[in-house]
């Protein structure tokens, strides 16, 4: 292994014949690793235990790497000489991929099949709510997709429902984002020109989501695992989230999910992603390619079906 000029070790080498960064290779074994989980758990909150170790240790040796840290204490450290480093750290392992109508073949089920048939048993019922959970939102481009489709749906009748589309993420910088609703281009690839022109302003090189969706979009912050219940939702959407989770986490998650939805409600996943334990018996699918499911009418955990008041 090389050194610096300051006779540091330089962990910033080419991988090895096993496919490993160096720096991968350097910390595999080293002790310092669960001292350091401890310490951002308790300065942070962050559990570090319920996701995978080998996602976890990535999303860790990125800021190892960025701060040229020798070893996790080392790092450790970097982190109480300047606290500043925690708010990166959290922004590393949080990390959030996204995109207005990622997967638009998923979106297209969405708006030609999923959203008319909420907007037509809710007409039938005589119930003027609509409620949606954008799940690990990131900054909130998943949330205003699906307030653009059901605008256009809706069109005239917009305003005739009490619309709420409530993104959550443990990333608060994510969520600033979200709230401000400003955009790069490179989040815009499958937005047309007309829904550029009809939802979003110019500033710029940027986009500024309308103020009439940005009404209906809610972004607040929440632990999927240890944050409070949440309920009475139509559709959830969680995708590429749990997936670097463990798996009793990732079925505790299911559960949870089920019992938030309305009877008839639809769950979205990821395509990574596949439903486990319990729930896979309790979701109906609805297109096993997408990855999209219903809550049916029976099999409720408890028997005790969530139900809507007009």
């Amino acid at each position: 292994m090389n050194t610096g000029p300051d006779g540091k070790r330089n962990i910033a080498e080419k991988g090895n014949s096993t496919g490993k960064s160096s720096v991968e290779d350097l910390f595999e074994e080293d002790p310092g690793f669960e001292v350091l989980k401890q310490v951002i758990t308790k300065n942070t909150g962050f559990n570090c235990n319920q996701y995978k170790e080998s996602h976890f240790r990535r999303r860790i040796n990125v800021r190892v790497r960025a701060t040229n840290s020798g070893s996790y204490a080392e790092y450790l450290k970097v982190l109480k000489k300047d606290p500043e480093e925690y708010r990166h750290l959290i922004e590393a392992l949080t990390v959030n991929v996204s995109e207005f109508f990622r997967n638009p073949e998923t979106y297209r089920i969405i708006e030609e099949e999923i959203l008319p048939s909420v907007i037509k048993s809710k007409s039938e019922a005589m119930i003027k709510s609509i409620r949606i959970w954008s799940a690990g939102c990131a900054s909130g481009e998943e949330a205003y997709s699906f307030a653009i489709l059901l605008h256009e749906i809706l069109n005239k009748d917009f305003d005739k429902y009490r619309i709420s589309i409530i993104g959550t993420d443990i990333d608060t910088l994510s969520l600033e984002k979200a709230r401000k609703g400003i955009y790069n281009e490179s989040v815009m690839k499958n937005v047309d020109t007309s829904t550029r022109e009809l939802y979003f302003t110019k500033k710029g090189e940027k986009y500024q989501i309308s103020e009439q969706l940005k009404k209906i979009a809610h972004f607040k912050q929440h632990d999927l695992i240890s944050g409070s219940g949440m309920s009475h939702f139509d559709i959830i959407i969680c995708r590429n989230v749990m997936i670097y989770f463990k798996k009793e986490i990732q079925e505790h998650l299911h559960i949870n999910f089920y019992r938030a939805l309305n009877t008839g409600g639809y769950f979205i996943i990821g395509k990574a992603e596949t439903l486990l334990g319990t729930a896979n018996n309790l979701f109906k699918p609805y297109n096993t390619r997408e990855r999209l499911y219903i809550k049916g009418t029976s099999g409720d955990i408890h028997g005790t079906g969530n139900k809507e008041s007009k």
